[in-house]
């Protein structure tokens, strides 16, 4: 049998259109195990071709689809079954499991983990899909994802250091080490089908150490916490109101910012007055229930209308960011109006002066949603503690009015 050409296969496309049959053309001689063959089928507005790559395994006939003509080529159809099903066959293994065996690229790699987190609905894709284009276009975005060096990291990672930007280049180290840790893993998975293999042999992050972390100790007292809360009621000046409602939220109720400023009206009972989020940072499902200052402010907002809370002054389709709130307290505290305080500080003074109110630890430890590490509690114990919370943000709700109307009298006086 001689090997195809443009033209025959298009005397034959002109031959099953003329004749309604099925006609199959194959490539080359072959040697009875696998060939590479063209399918064209009559349909009725047009003839149909579809490269097959076909073996004969144990007695039977197996196909599979490479592509269809033209899109693919002669060439490229060629290319495709000598790269990815002749070595396969050859081997005697069926072309069943058989697929693409280019090595992906550093740009493929970064795409498929970006892609993997999102399909796992971790709310971190966005920013790790972020780190990484811009990595990818340093390492190289078409380079083998295989070829990438220890060195080369440490080169990308010692310019952030060296600016003082020390946050920065443990972020960029831990973005590229969990993209090849992902790498590794997926194509041992059986449970994904991943478009390509990247054959790594190691992780070029892995043993590059990590940055020493700050444990922080920052929490605000009752003076401190009635400045903020007062300045945020009444800022000094212009502030987009969203912002400034979403941290009198986190204020008043010690959650994750990431998970409060992405708060949608879906997640809101009114009537019940709680909050509910099907899935939060640690995985599981956290129902809050607000105290009465919380509710009443969020009773107060008319959510936009794509149902946010806090929604982005920039972009209105979108939740404002953590980064965005952390960036309007640090300019405002800059200026002295309001105390030095992060994010996580916020959370920190919720459960430090929930706790002088009398919530005890484990009722503040649920209202947060920690993770309960004791065997009873992760596999035993399924009550919800709602009456309990309820009780918690009881205590907590007196403690902040007294505290708020203490700082009133004050200013009076």
């Amino acid at each position: 049998m001689a090997s195809l050409t443009d033209a025959a296969i298009r005397q034959a496309m002109k031959r099953v259109e003329l004749d309604s049959t099925q006609e199959s053309l194959v490539d080359g001689e072959g040697r009875g195990t696998g060939r590479l063959v063209l399918v064209l089928k009559p349909m009725p507005t047009r003839v149909t071709a579809d490269w097959m790559a076909q073996q004969w395994r144990d007695g039977k006939r197996t196909k599979k689809k490479l592509g269809s003509y033209p899109s693919i080529s002669l060439a490229q159809a060629r290319e495709i079954f000598q790269r990815d099903y002749a070595n396969v066959i050859q081997k005697g293994r069926s072309i069943k499991i058989a697929g693409d065996t280019r090595p992906g690229s550093v740009g493929d790699l970064f795409e498929a983990y970006v892609r993997a987190l999102k399909e796992a609905g971790k709310p971190s894709w966005e920013d790790a899909e972020k780190g990484l284009n811009k990595i990818a276009d340093t390492l190289g975005r078409h380079r083998q994802a295989r070829e990438i060096e220890p060195d080369e990291v440490i080169e990308l990672l010692r310019p952030i250091y060296d600016r003082g930007k020390r946050s920065m280049a443990d972020h960029v180290r831990s973005y590229i080490r969990s993209a090849y840790s992902w790498g590794i893993k997926s194509e041992h998975d059986y449970r994904t089908a991943s478009p390509r293999r990247f054959r790594l042999a190691y992780n070029p992050a892995a043993s590059i150490p990590t940055e020493p972390k700050v444990r922080g100790t920052r929490w605000l007292d009752e003076d401190e916490f009635s400045q903020l809360y007062k300045w945020l009621e009444c800022p000094d000046v212009p502030v987009h109101p969203p912002y400034l409602r979403a941290v009198r939220i986190l204020m008043l109720t010690g959650q994750r910012v990431e998970e409060m400023a992405r708060l949608h009206v879906d997640q809101w009972d009114a009537e019940e007055r709680i909050l509910d989020w099907s899935k939060t940072k640690n995985g599981k499902p956290h129902s809050l229930p607000v105290p009465d200052l919380a509710a009443d402010l969020l009773e107060s907002i008319k959510p936009n209308e794509h149902g946010w809370f806090f929604p982005s002054a920039m972009d209105p389709t979108r939740p404002v960011s953590a980064g965005t709130l952390y960036a309007f307290m640090w300019r405002q505290r800059g200026r002295g109006v309001i105390p030095v305080v992060t994010n996580r500080d916020l959370r920190r003074t919720w459960k430090t002066l929930a706790g002088k109110a009398g919530v005890s630890k484990e009722i503040r430890d649920r209202l947060q949603n920690h993770t309960l590490q004791d065997v009873s509690s992760k596999h035993y114990d399924r009550w919800q503690y709602m009456p309990e919370k309820r009780e918690g943000m009881k205590k907590w709700n007196a403690f902040v009015t007294a505290l708020l109307a203490s700082k009133e009298r004050r200013m009076a006086a």
